[in-house]
C-alpha cells in the first residue's frame, strides 16, 4: 500500500492551520474490507478525531514527533515491561503508541450497556456450572465444552462465593466489523490482563496531550479502580469476625494481589496496579495456610489476608488440588477459601467461558438465564463437536479462522492444528477425526485506527478490551476507556507477543470529567509520619542471600587472586598446603578433583576449571549466579544501575569462562577439568574486572537502597559471612603454622585489605601482636575482626527489636558478647606446641555464633517455624 499525497476533508472553521497543515502529511490507506476509524466513505474526518486535532493546534501538529520520543522516553525511565517468554526471561519495553484511540459519549453507552450484559451472564454461567448445573442438564451447554476443558476444575464444584459472585473482574475483547458494528471475538475471565497497563497508558498520553484531553472531557478511569478496592474491602470485611490467631488485624482488610513473579508475562502491570490500589504485591511462597486462614509471611511475623486480588493462573494456584507440580501457587488456598476465610478474584474455575466455541451457544444461554438478547453480538462461531455446525460451516464457507477449542490442546493439539484463516476442505479430514478438539469462526477483518510513524499517519488493525468491575451489590462498573491494542506491521490479528502495540482509549463525554484519582494527594509536613511498607519473608529472604552471596563472591576472588598470584612467587612450596585447604575451605575446589603430590600446576588448572557456575555450590561462578537469582526476586528495591551491574557481573564472568576454558567449563569429569590450558593474563583481567563489579555492587548496596528491617537483614548476611571469612583464614594459617611467616603474614595482610595500613603502621616490621591488632582487634580498621563482629551483633539486635524482639529469645545467647571477646595478650599467647591456641578457639567459636544466628534469622523470619502454636477449632 502506498501512501496518499494529500489528506483529502476540508478544513473546520476556526482551526483552519491545524488542519490545513495536517491535510498536508502523508497518510497510508486503510486495507480494503476494514473500517476506517479516521475518515468517513468521503474521506472526512470523523467527528471525535476532528475535534482531536482541532484542539492540537498548529503547534501541536508539529510537536507529534516530540511526543511520540516523549512517549517512549516515559516509558524507558518508568521501566515499564513487557515479558515474552521467547525471549528467555529480557523484558521487553511496552509498545505505546503515541495517539489516542477515541471512542465517543453515544457509542460508548452501547457498548457500555452491552460489556454489563456479557459480565452478567458470564456470572450467571459460572454459578450455574458449579452450582445445579441446569444449563447441562437441558442441553443449553454441551457436558464436552465443560468437562474437557482445562479451565473447568472440579474441585470448585458446590462452592457458593459472597453473594453469588465469582467473577469480579471481566474482560470483553471488542472488534468493529466492516460495517461499522462493534462485535465481541472474545472474554477473559480467568486473569483479565490490562487494568493496568490501561491505566500507566494514561497517565502517559493525557499529559503529553493535556489541553485535547481535558477540553474533550475524556472519561476518567480513577472511579472504577476506586469501585474495586471498595469492593474487596467491603468482601473482606465479611471474613473478619474470623479473624483470630496470629495475623489478627484488628478491623483492617488486608488485601494482597498474588501474582506469579518478575517472569510473569505482564509482572510491571501487577507491581504497578499493587501499588496504586495500595495492597500488598505478594508471591505464593510470601503466603501460608494456617488453621484454614490465609496469613502473609513478614518480617515482624504471620499478618492474616482477607481477599487475594488473582494475577496467578487457575491451575497454579494450589498445588495440594490443582497442578502439583506448580511451585507458585498457595498450597491450601482452595480449602481457606471453601472455609469462607479468604475472597479469591476471581474465583479460580471460570477459564472454560475462554474458549471459542462458546460464542455459539451464548445467545441461547443468555435467553434461558437473563431472558433478554444479546445487546453486542459475537463472532460468527460453530462448535465442529455438534454435526450440524460442522456441516452448516463447510457447506457456507470455502474459508474460515480455525482454531482450537481448548487451549491445552494448542498450538500443537491434535496432528496438524493451526490457528488463524485456512481452506476448510484441506482440513476436513482432520476436523473429521478430532472434531470436538476444533473450532471454526468467520473471518472478522478488524477496523484501523490511526497511528503516528515517521512523519505520517499510518494506520493499524485494533482490538478494544474493555473491563467491566463487580460491585458489592452485584452490579458491574464498565472501565470508561479500557485496553486498545494494535496488530503488528503487516499482521491482521493482534497479538503484543508477537510485535503488536498498545494506545490509550479516550471515551468522550459532554460532561467535565471528574478530579476523583486515586493517586497520591499532596503531602503536608503533618502526614510525614515515618511509616514503613509491610515487608514480606520472601523480600527478607532475597536480601538477606544477596548480601550473603556478594560477601562469598567477593571473598572468593580475593582468594583466587591471591593463590594464583603466589603460585608463581618463590615461597609458593612452603605455602603450598595452606593454599590448597583455603581453596577447599571456600568452595574454590572440590575433594575430589584433589590428587595426593598433585603438581603446582595442575593444581592451578584445578582451580580454573571449577570457576563456572555448573561446577559446585561454592563456585565463584555460582555465587554470582545465586546472587543474581536473589537480587531478581527484589527487583523492586534495587535501582536501574544497582540491577544492570549484578547481571552484568554475572554475565560478563560467564562469557570470559566460555572465551577461557570452554571445554572445562561445561565438562562434568574431574580429570578433563583439570587438564584444561588458560590463558592466565586473560583470566587475571577477567577477575580484575569482577573484582570492580562487585565493589560496585557493595556500594550500591550499602549507599542506595532503604535502610528498612529488611535491608538490615542484607548487611547482616554480608557481615555473617564476612565474620565466618575471616575466622576461617585466620584459623587455617594459624593451624598451618604459617601466622609468623613472612609468606603468612603477607597473606593475611591481602586477604583483610589491609597492607598498605599495615605497612604505614609498622614499616619493615613482621610481628604478629601489630598484625593480630590491626586485623583483629583494631576498631577503625573496616575489616577488623573485632569490628565486623559488633556491627553484626548491633545490626541483629536492631532487627529484633523492630519486629517484635520480645515474642524471640535475644541474639546474644547465640553470640559471645564483644565485650567478653579475647585481649590481644590472650591472642598472641601460644602454647607448649607453639601453637596460637586462644586465637584458633576464638575463631572457632565465632565462626559456630554466626552459623548458628543465621539459622535462628531463617527459621524467625522467613520460615516462621515457631511462630505461634496452631489453634484446634472447637
Amino acid at each position: 500500500m502506498a501512501f496518499q499525497s494529500t489528506f483529502p476533508f476540508e478544513a473546520a472553521a476556526g482551526h483552519p492551520d491545524a488542519l490545513a497543515l495536517l491535510r498536508t502529511m502523508p497518510l497510508l490507506d486503510v486495507r480494503e474490507g476494514h473500517w476506517d476509524e479516521l475518515r468517513d466513505a468521503s474521506g472526512a474526518l470523523r467527528e471525535p478525531w476532528r475535534r482531536f486535532f482541532e484542539l492540537l493546534g498548529e503547534e501541536g501538529i508539529a510537536g507529534l514527533a516530540p511526543g511520540r520520543a516523549s512517549v517512549a522516553q516515559q516509558v524507558r525511565d518508568n521501566d515499564i515491561t513487557y515479558n515474552v517468554y521467547a525471549d528467555k526471561g529480557e523484558p521487553r519495553p511496552w509498545a505505546l503508541d503515541l495517539l489516542p484511540f477515541i471512542i465517543d459519549e453515544s457509542e460508548w453507552a452501547h457498548i457500555e450497556r452491552g460489556v454489563k450484559q456479557r459480565a452478567q451472564l458470564l456470572n450467571a454461567i459460572v454459578a450455574d456450572v458449579y452450582g445445579p448445573q441446569t444449563l447441562l442438564r437441558e442441553s443449553k451447554l454441551p457436558p464436552a465444552l465443560v468437562y474437557g476443558h482445562p479451565g473447568y476444575l472440579r474441585a470448585v464444584k458446590g462452592f457458593a462465593p459472597l453473594g453469588g459472585q465469582f467473577l469480579q473482574v471481566v474482560g470483553v475483547d471488542l472488534a468493529r466489523a466492516p460495517n461499522g458494528e462493534w462485535t465481541v471475538v472474545s472474554h477473559r475471565t480467568e486473569v483479565p490482563s490490562g487494568l493496568g497497563y490501561a491505566l500507566e497508558n494514561r497517565l502517559i498520553v493525557s499529559n503529553v496531550f493535556a489541553d485535547a484531553f481535558r477540553e474533550l472531557h475524556v472519561s476518567r478511569l480513577a472511579p472504577t479502580f476506586s469501585t474495586l478496592v471498595a469492593t474487596l474491602a467491603e468482601w473482606a470485611r465479611a471474613t473478619m469476625p474470623k479473624d483470630t490467631g496470629p495475623g489478627k488485624t484488628d478491623g483492617a482488610a488486608h488485601i494482597a494481589l498474588l501474582t506469579a513473579g518478575p517472569f510473569a508475562e505482564t509482572y510491571f502491570e501487577h507491581a504497578f496496579l499493587a501499588r496504586y490500589l495500595g495492597v500488598t504485591l505478594v508471591e505464593g511462597k510470601d503466603l501460608t495456610v494456617r488453621n484454614d486462614m490465609l496469613y502473609l509471611k513478614t518480617l515482624t511475623g504471620l499478618e492474616r489476608v482477607h481477599v487475594v486480588l488473582r494475577r496467578l493462573d487457575d491451575a497454579f494456584c494450589d498445588p495440594v488440588e490443582l497442578r502439583a507440580d506448580s511451585t507458585i501457587g498457595v498450597p491450601g488456598l482452595l480449602q481457606v477459601m471453601r472455609a469462607g476465610n479468604v475472597i479469591v478474584s476471581n474465583v479460580p474455575g471460570s477459564g472454560f467461558l475462554e474458549s471459542p466455541a462458546m460464542h455459539g451457544f451464548l445467545p441461547g444461554i443468555a435467553q434461558a438465564l437473563l431472558d433478554e438478547p444479546l445487546l453486542l453480538n459475537g463472532v460468527s462461531t460453530w462448535w465442529c463437536g455438534e454435526d450440524a455446525a460442522r456441516e452448516h460451516a463447510f457447506a457456507n464457507m470455502d474459508e474460515a479462522f480455525l482454531q482450537p477449542t481448548w487451549p491445552a490442546r494448542a498450538p500443537d493439539g491434535p496432528p496438524g492444528i493451526a490457528r488463524g484463516v485456512q481452506r476448510l476442505e484441506e482440513w476436513r479430514s482432520r476436523i473429521d477425526r478430532s472434531p470436538d478438539a476444533f473450532t471454526i469462526q468467520q473471518p472478522l477483518p478488524y477496523s484501523c485506527t490511526p497511528r503516528y510513524e515517521d512523519g505520517a499517519l499510518g494506520n493499524r488493525p485494533c482490538v478494544l478490551r474493555a473491563i467491566a468491575v463487580a460491585d458489592a451489590n452485584g452490579g458491574w462498573h464498565v472501565l470508561p476507556g479500557g485496553f486498545t491494542r494494535l496488530a503488528a506491521e503487516r499482521q491482521s490479528s493482534v497479538s503484543m507477543q508477537f510485535g503488536g502495540s498498545s494506545v490509550d482509549t479516550w471515551v468522550l463525554s459532554s460532561h467535565p470529567g471528574s478530579a476523583f484519582t486515586l493517586l497520591p494527594s499532596p503531602l503536608k509536613p503533618a502526614d510525614l509520619a515515618r511509616k514503613h511498607r509491610t515487608v514480606s519473608s520472601r523480600a527478607a529472604e532475597n536480601l538477606f542471600w544477596s548480601g550473603r552471596y556478594g560477601e562469598r563472591a567477593e571473598n572468593n576472588v580475593r582468594i583466587l587472586r591471591l593463590i594464583l598470584g603466589s603460585l608463581e612467587s618463590n615461597g609458593a612450596d612452603t605455602m603450598f598446603s595452606t593454599l590448597v585447604e583455603l581453596a577447599l575451605h571456600f568452595g574454590l575446589v572440590q575433594s575430589g578433583d584433589m590428587v595426593a603430590g598433585q603438581s603446582l600446576q595442575a593444581f592451578e588448572r584445578t582451580l580454573v576449571a571449577n570457576l563456572h557456575e555448573s561446577t559446585g555450590a561454592y563456585s565463584i561462578g555460582q555465587n554470582l549466579a545465586s546472587q543474581a537469582r536473589a537480587s531478581g526476586e527484589i527487583r523492586g528495591r534495587l535501582s536501574n544501575d544497582h540491577w544492570r551491574i549484578t547481571l552484568a557481573a554475572r554475565n560478563d564472568f560467564r562469557d570470559a569462562l566460555h572465551e577461557l576454558t570452554p571445554a572445562a567449563a561445561v565438562s562434568s569429569n574431574a580429570s578433563s577439568r583439570g587438564k584444561a590450558r588458560y590463558n592466565r593474563v586473560t583470566l587475571m583481567d577477567a577477575l580484575e574486572h569482577l573484582a570492580t563489579q562487585l565493589a560496585a555492587i557493595s556500594g550500591s548496596q550499602g549507599d542506595r537502597m532503604t535502610r528498612d528491617e529488611a535491608w538490615r537483614l542484607m548487611f547482616a548476611g554480608r557481615h555473617i559471612e564476612r565474620v565466618w571469612a575471616m575466622t576461617s583464614i585466620l584459623r587455617i594459617v594459624a593451624m598451618q603454622r604459617q601466622i609468623a611467616t613472612p609468606a603468612g603474614f603477607d597473606l593475611l595482610l591481602q586477604l583483610f585489605d589491609s597492607t598498605l595500613t599495615y605497612r604505614s603502621l609498622y614499616p619493615g616490621r613482621f610481628e604478629v601482636p601489630a598484625l593480630l591488632d590491626l586485623l583483629v582487634i583494631e576498631p577503625t580498621n573496616p575489616r577488623g575482626l573485632y569490628g565486623v563482629y559488633a556491627r553484626l551483633c548491633a545490626k541483629l539486635d536492631d532487627i529484633s527489636n523492630a519486629a517484635g524482639g520480645g515474642r524471640h529469645r535475644p541474639f546474644s545467647d547465640l553470640l559471645p558478647p564483644t565485650g567478653m571477646l579475647p585481649s590481644l595478650e590472650r591472642l598472641c599467647a601460644t602454647d607448649a606446641n607453639g601453637m596460637y591456641a586462644e586465637l584458633v578457639s576464638l575463631c572457632d567459636r565465632l565462626a559456630m555464633s554466626v552459623t548458628a544466628a543465621a539459622n535462628e534469622i531463617s527459621a524467625r523470619y522467613f520460615s516462621h517455624a515457631n511462630t505461634f502454636a496452631p489453634q484446634v477449632s472447637s
